[in-house]
């Protein structure tokens, strides 16, 4: 369904309140993560590596939309951090698997109180149908893109 044209996409705030929501949530986020020395996009690393199970760089930027690059120089500060290491894969040497260190498990176990933290002072001015409502909208609009986070999350609910 098309709901905007060029003429009325002028007025069309969605792609603006998207956009800032998300800024917003990362600064508070990175609040909250800032006595643990970590940013959220930080965050976003370990708690996929921990829920998802995910275990390789190329793994993480499909998840993230990141390129090798910036993947790459984000395990280098997570590993300075000891939160990760990269180790060769025993199956196929030019592989490179991740897995936590004891001092990112034991971060990644905190991660879920500190997030639940943050998404409340984020969100927490709507009434739990509005934010029921909100979620519902997200993952509709993020499965049909085909977003492949959202599709393994909605995979890991059932």
């Amino acid at each position: 369904m098309k709901h905007f044209t060029p003429e009325n996409f002028q007025s069309c705030t969605i792609g603006l309140l998207l956009g800032r929501s998300s800024m917003l949530k990362d600064r508070i986020l990175d609040a909250h993560l800032e006595p643990d020395g970590v940013t959220s996009a930080q965050f976003k690393v370990l708690i996929i590596v921990q829920q998802f199970n995910v275990d390789t760089p190329a793994e993480l930027c499909r998840y993230l939309s990141l390129d090798s690059g910036s993947m790459t120089r984000m395990l280098d500060r997570l590993e300075q951090k000891d939160l990760i290491k990269r180790r060769r894969s025993e199956a196929d040497r030019r592989q490179i698997r991740l897995e936590l260190t004891d001092a990112g498990r034991r971060l990644a176990d905190r991660l879920p109180h500190i997030g639940a933290d943050a998404m409340n002072q984020l969100v927490g001015v709507l009434e739990p149908a509005e934010l029921a409502d909100l979620e519902r909208i997200l993952m509709k609009v993020l499965v049909a893109a085909g977003d492949a986070l959202t599709i393994a999350r909605i995979g890991q609910m059932k």
